[in-house]
């Protein structure tokens, strides 16, 4: 049986990890937004989460014990809501992989743990506009198109 038709397993990431998530959120910049990003400034990126749960978690998609697919979540207080979103960034599935199911067993790993939680009020991410392949995954999961559009200023030092 080919490795792409294996169902992946889900995990929560491990510092073990972090040179596969290193390395995807590399090339997820790369293929994406066409951004390299600096190697030791991501690396300590990543590091960070590890050494600080309250910056996000990652969840990692593995298959034969190696990792294919990975993500970042982070949470956002609503006060409207008295809940927290769950926002799903840094999504990377490795090509060979891709539409065998990975980020679909990833998406559900997160929703069904958001149940668990109780206190998640909504899934959220944001994709880049050109990203089309990406939306379309989206929606086939069931997300939408939110109504809010995002600004940004980035501080520069």
């Amino acid at each position: 049986m080919s490795n792409q038709h294996e169902i992946p397993q889900v995990r929560l990431a491990s510092r073990d990890d972090l040179f596969d998530i290193v390395h995807f959120n590399i090339s997820m910049a790369l293929e994406t937004e066409d951004i390299a990003l600096n190697n030791e400034e991501i690396t300590q990126g990543v590091q960070a989460v590890f050494d600080d749960s309250h910056l996000g978690r990652y969840c990692v998609a593995t298959i034969n014990n190696q990792i294919v697919g990975s993500l970042l979540l982070t949470t956002e207080w609503s006060d409207w809501h008295n809940k927290y979103y769950w926002w799903i960034q840094s999504v990377y599935v490795n090509p060979q992989y891709r539409r065998s199911g990975v980020y679909k067993t990833l998406y559900e790993f997160v929703c069904n743990s958001a149940k668990e939680h109780g206190d998640v009020y909504a899934i959220r991410l944001y994709v880049d506009v050109n990203n089309k392949i990406a939306q379309q995954v989206y929606n086939n999961l069931g997300m939408h198109k939110s109504n809010y559009d995002m600004f940004e200023e980035v501080i520069k030092f």
